[in-house]
């Protein structure tokens, strides 16, 4: 754990520090947990490209508990970029951003749902079974949106996709 003083220092080297600062504070701030989460989140929205880019590299290597914060951000934020840098965090989170994004799909969220289509196409193979689950929905525009997102990952969701659309027809038929 870092104490507020050297997160504050940290954040100063992502700002203005050299290369190697700026490196080694992503690297520092990444091990930090929770205590980081809100000062990288203000810096990337008061940060230009660059700080962005540092400061979404520490969310990443944070991991989970920054995965929240950062959907609120978004949620609250104008700024293109800022989505885009915290968007890509997301996508490089990965498995443990899954559910949250899935959950921002399945209730149609019109602030995030572009986001975290981005980010769930980005992830990948573990965003699968979560995305064919709610291919079972009752609801028909869930449904369509879970499939249009495997459609979009190309060959990591197309196969699972046509598998289950086969399976749905298959089931219909024999009704």
């Amino acid at each position: 754990m870092t104490d507020r003083t050297r997160i504050e220092e940290l954040i100063a080297d992502l700002r203005d520090g050299p290369l190697a600062a700026r490196r080694a504070a992503t690297a520092e701030l990444g091990e930090n947990g929770k205590e980081a989460v809100e000062p990288l989140i203000d810096v990337m929205e008061a940060g230009d490209n660059d700080v962005r880019w540092y400061a979404a590299r520490a969310l990443m290597r944070i991991g989970e508990p920054a995965v929240d914060p950062l959907l609120a951000a978004i949620r609250g934020e104008d700024d293109r970029d800022f989505r885009r840098y915290a968007t890509a965090a997301l996508a490089e989170i990965g498995a443990a951003a899954v559910e949250p994004l899935i959950s921002v799909i399945e209730n149609a969220d019109p602030d995030l749902q572009p986001f975290a289509a981005m980010a769930l196409c980005r992830i990948g193979d573990p965003a699968v079974e979560p995305l064919l689950r709610l291919m079972q929905s009752p609801d028909p525009k869930t449904q369509e949106r879970a499939a249009l997102l495997l459609w979009k990952m190309g060959e990591t969701g197309a196969e699972p996709l046509t598998e289950a659309l086969k399976a749905k027809s298959q089931s219909a038929n024999n009704k």
